[in-house]
């Protein structure tokens, strides 16, 4: 008895040391890769620098996006990468197959660019008068691409496949949607999707949330009969809209420059930008011989509350005066809501967390109030995914990253933390 018991314990032990040297194995097969994916990109920042530049330099409008779709496919031939072209007009898809069985991930990377007859800030301008680069996408396929190069040289350490989604037409929300009817999930077959947006935060901070980090933005119409003496039912409309509104005209709220103010900005948990709802003061009335319609838009930080607010003014009209000469009310347009998956929120911001610990991986709280949108999130409605903010200022020098305005800049050393970063959170969601 005694006997068999130490061969027991023994053998336990031999159990215990082999699985050790398993994990062991394991975190150091990880750490390697992560290295190998920040030495990579090191050794290609500058090409990815000049070809950010070549981009930038020849920026297309949505839906002309021929030249910059030429790019990119070439480019991913040459790592050896399989490509798919002309989906959805000029979108390009890459698959990087590591021909071993495991996850299947995308990255979506927007290529188009906008209408803009401001100077260019940069030393390298749009040679295309009229368009320019204002959104950052050219910096958004550069990393695209350079995340291609980087996890194609470590393949051999990766399982899985990754896709490369290349989506024209995001400026007018049309091209996610395009991709989708053109039959790109035929070709394709992810189980989750990434994507990331250049923000105005300083350079080497990447962050998101759970659900959206947008304000849900619409517009609402409401139907009335049309009627001679309505002067009292339009003023009653528009009492009843604009006391929805639950932030005070003329605050800090009003300022977009107080979104990046420590003590009340988005990376606060007690920030200002939460539980608001904003109801833009433009009302339009609109008039045909039998209606007349009013319309305005409305936000809110909670992405579920504007429904039940249309059900409340639907019963608040109908217990008044006017209930009479009510017709309808619905909303009339809506933006592409970005809704991040909250599983993989948590799980992709402790991975990167993890392996870069360097305090650059920060929480979002409340949700940006300006009506931006992005049809990312059209993708997001098939298949779970995350959308990152990545930041680009360098406050220090003058660059500032905001997104549309007519000074956008770029730090380029973005382009590094980009391909670094979410180089590794693939290999992650890889394992």
């Amino acid at each position: 008895m005694k006997n068999s018991s130490k061969i027991k314990k023994a053998a336990l032990t031999i159990q215990f040391i082999m699985l050790s040297l398993t994990i062991l194995g394991q975190t150091t097969q990880t750490d390697i890769s992560h290295l190998k994916i920040q030495q990579q990109t090191d050794h290609i920042f500058d090409s990815l620098v000049n070809l950010r530049r070549d981009l930038h330099r020849h920026p297309e409008l949505t839906e002309q996006e021929e030249r910059t779709s030429k790019k990119i496919a070439e480019y991913l031939k040459s790592l050896g990468v399989e490509v798919h072209t002309g989906i959805g007009g000029y979108g390009v898809v890459g698959i990087l197959r590591t021909n071993k069985k495991g996850k299947r991930i995308a990255w979506r990377a927007d290529i188009d660019a906008l209408a803009s007859n401001h100077p260019d800030a940069v030393s390298f301008p749009s040679e295309n008068e009229g368009v320019r680069h204002i959104c950052g996408h050219d910096v958004h396929t550069t990393i695209a691409l350079g995340i291609a190069n980087v996890l194609s040289r470590v393949k051999e350490d990766l399982s899985g496949t990754v896709y490369f989604i290349f989506q024209p037409a995001e400026e007018n929300l049309k091209g996610a949607k395009a991709m989708i009817g053109d039959g790109l999930f035929d070709i394709i077959n992810p189980e989750e999707i990434y994507a990331l947006h250049i923000a105005p935060m300083p350079e080497g901070i990447v962050t998101t949330k759970a659900n959206n980090l947008y304000a849900d933005y619409r517009q609402i119409e409401i139907a009335f009969k049309n009627k001679t003496n309505k002067d009292a039912l339009i003023d009653y409309i528009k009492e009843l809209l604009l006391n929805l509104q639950n932030v005070a005209l003329g605050g800090e709220f009003w300022d977009n420059r107080n979104l990046l103010d420590p003590n009340v900005g988005l990376g606060n948990p007690n920030t200002i930008f939460k539980d608001y709802i904003t109801v833009s003061p433009n009302i339009e009335i609109i008039e045909s011989d039998k209606e007349f319609f009013v319309k305005a838009y409305l936000s809110s930080e909670k992405h579920n509350q504007l429904d039940s607010i249309l059900s409340e003014i639907k019963s608040t009209i109908k217990q008044s005066e006017f209930a009479g000469e009510f017709i309808k009310i619905e909303f009339h347009r809506e933006t592409a809501l970005v809704m991040n998956d909250e599983n993989l929120t948590s799980l992709t911001m402790s991975a990167l967390d993890r392996v870069y610990n360097n305090k650059q991986v920060l929480p979002l709280y409340g949700a940006i109030p300006d009506g931006r949108s992005d049809d990312f999130s059209f993708f997001q409605k098939k298949i779970p995914g995350v959308y990152y903010l990545l930041g680009a200022s360098d406050f220090e020098k003058g660059i500032i990253s905001m997104p549309h305005s007519p000074n956008f800049e770029v730090d380029e050393n973005s382009i590094r933390t980009g391909v670094k970063y979410f180089s590794s959170l693939i290999i992650e969601r890889l394992k």
